[in-house]
């Protein structure tokens, strides 16, 4: 009688190297991700100080088309709506529906201001006027 040869058996990973395995995805995170999630922030910044700037222009030509500023009473709904009181309105100045800052809060605007015929500001992550970082307030002046 001939023998038939044994089919090997396919050999699993070990216990110690699926732990190396595991210290090894460990490092390379705690590494990579500080990093990327602090550029996350960075971008967060750039994307209010470019809405900052296109709000900005479309209160220029705000002012173009009826001769002043919005007041602050009016505010940045201005650019997007029509006022009562504005006949020489040619708006709407803004193709999309008026943003929030990056961190979802409102654009605060003031006309006149006090650094300029008009203040327009984000106030950073936290919400609060002033801060550091991620948390200082975005201007248009």
């Amino acid at each position: 009688m001939t023998s038939l040869p044994c089919p090997s058996r396919p050999r699993g990973f070990t216990l110690l190297e699926l732990l190396v395995v595991m210290v090894i995805i460990g490092l390379l995170a705690g590494y990579v991700g500080p990093k990327f999630f602090g550029q996350i922030g960075k971008s967060e910044v750039k994307a209010a100080r470019a809405q900052v700037d296109a709000l900005s222009k479309a209160l220029d030509q705000y002012r173009l088309d009826v001769g002043r500023y919005p007041s602050t009473e009016q505010g940045l709904a201005a650019l997007v709506l029509k006022p009562a009181d504005e006949p020489r309105w040619g708006g709407p100045y803004l193709s999309k529906a008026l943003p929030k800052d990056p961190w979802g809060n409102d654009y605060q605007y003031r006309s006149p201001g006090d650094h300029g015929d008009y203040d327009l500001l984000s106030l950073g992550r936290d919400g609060r006027p002033g801060g550091d970082g991620e948390d200082a307030d975005i201007t248009s002046w």
